[in-house]
């Protein structure tokens, strides 16, 4: 899609950003948090301020945020530097862990170490209630998806969860998120920008401008 002036055709751009929630106490002490519905922490809200403050300088169209308190709270306070109201949406969950969440990585080595070095090795894990990792990758990246066709040349944020971002993007860019290896996770309150590709007819094809931006970064967005 383009817009013209005086004859000059120009490309309609739609940007999406992902932000990952600010620090809770079981990202501090090392705990898989999953779905677990934990609270930021003091940093974790020093650390969405730092980033409602640079994201107002060029605020997105519409926040969306993962219902979890963490996720939800960071779009709060991003939003209101930004005057955006914020709405949920359940797709943007975390990955759920099943039975290791709340749970340290030295406590799961010790009650599952076969199922923890297949997990690490990147095999499925049976038995856990683990969600598979395509599965993260497909719901995020088709409710983002939804989200880009009804925005069609605005800012479109969603605060979510590391695990869920870093699958979404996975399978936003057409990558598999079974076995694409290629991103780095976010840090709290990171984010990362992407846009649709102009010159794919389908509307399905992504790219990634930028990766895991700090919260302070206040460059275009």
């Amino acid at each position: 899609m383009s817009t013209s002036h005086a004859g000059v055709h120009h490309p309609v751009h739609t940007r999406l950003v992902l932000v990952r929630h600010g620090q809770t106490d079981h990202n501090r002490d090392g705990r898989l948090q999953g779905q677990v519905d934990i609270p930021l922490n003091a940093m974790g809200r020093k650390q969405a301020a730092r980033a409602a403050a640079s994201i107002a300088q060029n605020p997105p169209d519409l926040i969306v945020a993962s219902p979890l308190d963490r996720a939800h709270e960071t779009a709060r306070i991003i939003g209101a530097a930004c005057g955006v109201a914020v709405t949920t949406d359940a797709a943007f969950l975390e990955r759920s862990f099943g039975a290791w969440e709340g749970l340290r990585g030295e406590e799961i080595r010790g009650r599952w170490p076969q199922e923890h070095a297949a997990w690490r090795a990147h095999r499925p894990v049976p038995g856990l209630d683990i969600e598979e990792r395509l599965a993260v990758g497909e719901r995020v990246a088709a409710a983002a998806r939804s989200l880009i066709a009804e925005n069609i040349g605005g800012t479109v944020m969603v605060v979510a969860h590391g695990a869920a971002i870093t699958l979404g993007i996975s399978a936003l860019l057409g990558e598999d998120p079974e076995t694409f290896r290629g991103l780095g996770g976010l840090e709290n309150c990171h984010r990362s920008v992407l846009e649709p590709l102009v010159s794919d007819p389908t509307g399905q094809a992504m790219r990634l401008l930028s990766h895991n931006l700090p919260p302070d970064f206040t460059g275009a967005s």
